[in-house]
């Protein structure tokens, strides 16, 4: 059983193969992206379409391809199976670059330091190592962008008000879709609540769960146990740009050969800083760089 852990899916390179991609979200596990936001109930006025057809505009606009979209440097603090990092992220229109700057709460040594710059100094010079992770990123771009089109077809939708300023939408499985693939069965096997902004057509959060245990190959093949959950929240920095903020995904079962499966990942996003235009990937290795070695003679 392959277990897919792919990234957040924005535009730009993941040349540090960043598991979260920038567009979008994670299909953690198997391709599945969903996620949560606390926010005050209010009494607005419901869209004045149905919940299927508000998803499907919201589906389109976000595969609806971007060339103008800023750049942006902020941190990462991540914490996956118990261990945690904290990351700096540049990107620009040539890609993205990230730079570990602490492990579990410890700033990194100054030889380890050491190893981060000279890493990403190679590969802003390695043409070739850049073309393998861009086809990397196409490739996990292609399968978000299939899931993402499932999700009005998986699910039925009921407004449920709204919050925060978001219409707010649950969804269960719709009787109706016959999944193909295993990312396809994990989602069909999901309930949850759905956030979305009506005016500009974009998905703020979603969260879901799994009500049943999801089989693949009768069982043979391995499960994912009910249960499991995760949550997806994301934010507007600017005029039809939206990042994600936060992810937090815990999901246990069994793989091939009684191998356990236990992904549990936090992922938040903060301290968004707008870049300019032009900076290349040159500049943003200078300015990772330059910022740590600052950071450090403080």
């Amino acid at each position: 059983m392959v277990l897919m852990l792919p990234q957040e899916l924005y535009a730009g390179m993941e040349y540090a193969r960043m598991r979260v991609a920038e567009r979008w979200a994670s299909l953690a596990v198997v391709s599945l992206v969903l996620g949560q936001a606390g926010m005050a109930q209010s009494s607005a006025p419901r869209p004045a379409i149905s919940p299927n057809e508000l998803l499907r505009a919201v589906i389109a606009n976000e595969l609806r391809p971007t060339s103008d979209a800023d750049h942006w440097m902020y941190e990462v603090e991540k914490e996956e199976d118990g261990k945690k990092q904290f990351k700096e992220v540049v990107q620009t229109r040539e890609g993205t670059l990230e730079r570990l700057i602490a492990t579990d709460g410890r700033v990194l040594s100054f030889a380890k330091q050491q190893e981060e710059a000279i890493r990403i100094e190679n590969l802003v010079k390695n043409t070739q190592e850049r073309q393998r992770l861009e086809e990397l990123r196409k490739k996990d771009a292609k399968e978000c962008e299939a899931f993402l089109r499932m999700i009005p077809d998986a699910f039925l939708f009921t407004y449920q008000g709204q919050e925060g300023g978001f219409a707010k939408l649950s969804f269960k499985p719709n009787p109706s879709f016959q999944p193909s693939s295993r990312a396809a069965h994990v989602l069909h096997a999901m309930e949850g609540e759905i956030l979305v902004q009506s005016k500009e057509q974009r998905l703020a959060a979603i969260n879901g769960r799994l009500v049943e245990d999801v089989k693949f190959g009768g069982g043979l093949l391995g499960h994912l146990d009910k249960g499991g959950t995760f949550s997806v929240r994301r934010t507007a920095l600017g005029p039809a740009q939206w990042m994600l903020i936060a992810m937090d995904v815990n999901m246990n079962g069994k793989a091939l050969f009684f191998k356990t499966i236990a992904v549990q990942q936090k992922e938040y996003r903060h301290n968004f800083r707008k870049l300019p235009d032009d900076l290349t990937l040159t500049d943003a290795a200078h300015i990772l760089t330059n910022h740590v070695t600052l950071a450090a003679n403080q």
